[in-house]
């Protein structure tokens, strides 16, 4: 490969945050690396005002649609992160770019986040930690998790892990997944439809960005349940989240991903809408491990498309 044919874009913009070896491997290999100037997700624009001359790129979030890549010179994708969603995997294979992704890297950062932000909801931590700090002394009664009833939506690296976390505290635990034809013992799979009415608490760690929860979804929840969503932000109708918890029907909610982000929208607005912007990933553990990967992952790529010629 030609100098001039080393170039990889870098697209997160945290990459490298916590630890410079990724980086300094693809520099070690002669690579020029191109970053993300904009310190959050590129838009599509963004994206392509940045890949001409690029052959690689360290993929985040961003959208790499057929039309961003047939009008680029890419050919290996390494995401760093799990799902694949913001790629056009159809197309990429079309035009013989080699896709990559880092799907065991986050599997225990957002598996445990997820099951600490659950007792957290449950027992109104956030509530009253505001409350402390703005000098009210005022406690708050919560719910404690053994004997629920979870739905985890999604029985993916991720969704498996986080039904070990929860098996210890006595829960009952259900599966939606029509990808997966059995569950691990202790796991009961049910479509949609008959688990949602039983669940006080959904979780979802689904791929893809078709919508699950939506009007009528909501319709068939019991008063009072908890959701939450470390999926992809388009898993969930907002609109109608916003009504159930209007009406009290999801008792609380954290979200971690948005359809758009940085996010400004209307669950700002409820106290009982926990909010984090897209961290599920974001340990230094999680980090160190998912990066070295991506970069294993492009430079095994173009070391295969080497010994090709």
């Amino acid at each position: 490969m030609t100098k001039a044919s080393k170039r990889v874009l870098v697209a997160p913009s945290s990459f490298c945050d916590v630890d410079r070896l990724p980086m300094s491997r693809l520099e070690a290999e002669g690579w020029e690396v191109i970053r993300n100037p904009y310190g959050r997700k590129l838009a599509k624009e963004e994206l392509r005002a940045l890949l001409p001359g690029v052959t690689g790129i360290i993929a985040g979030l961003e959208p790499l649609t057929r039309d961003v890549l047939e009008k680029s010179q890419l050919k290996v994708i390494s995401r760093c992160g799990a799902g694949l969603s913001n790629v056009d995997l159809e197309a990429a294979s079309a035009m013989g770019i080699i896709v990559r992704s880092t799907p065991d890297a986050p599997t225990v950062s957002v598996a445990e986040l997820t099951v600490g932000v659950l007792i957290a909801l449950m027992r109104k931590i956030q509530q009253m930690d505001r409350d402390m700090h703005e000098g009210r002394w005022n406690k708050q009664i919560g719910m404690q998790l053994e004997g629920k009833t979870v739905i985890i939506v999604g029985l993916g690296r991720i969704g498996r892990k986080v039904a070990s976390l929860l098996r210890p505290f006595g829960v009952k635990l259900l599966a939606v997944d029509p990808a997966v034809d059995g569950a691990e013992e202790g796991t009961q799979l049910l479509p949609l439809h008959e688990a949602l009415p039983q669940a006080d608490i959904i979780c979802l760690h689904a791929g893809g960005e078709d919508e699950i929860l939506g009007t009528k979804e909501f319709s068939l929840m019991k008063h009072g349940v908890f959701l939450l969503n470390a999926g992809r932000g388009g898993l969930v109708d907002e609109s109608a989240l916003c009504e159930a918890m209007r009406c009290g029907r999801v008792a609380g909610a954290w979200i971690d991903t948005f359809s758009r982000e940085p996010y400004e929208g209307p669950l700002v607005s409820f106290e009982r809408a926990m909010l984090t912007p897209h961290i599920g990933s974001l340990t230094v553990e999680c980090r160190r491990r998912m990066e070295l990967e991506s970069v294993d992952n492009l430079l095994d790529a173009f070391a295969e498309i080497a010994s090709r010629s």
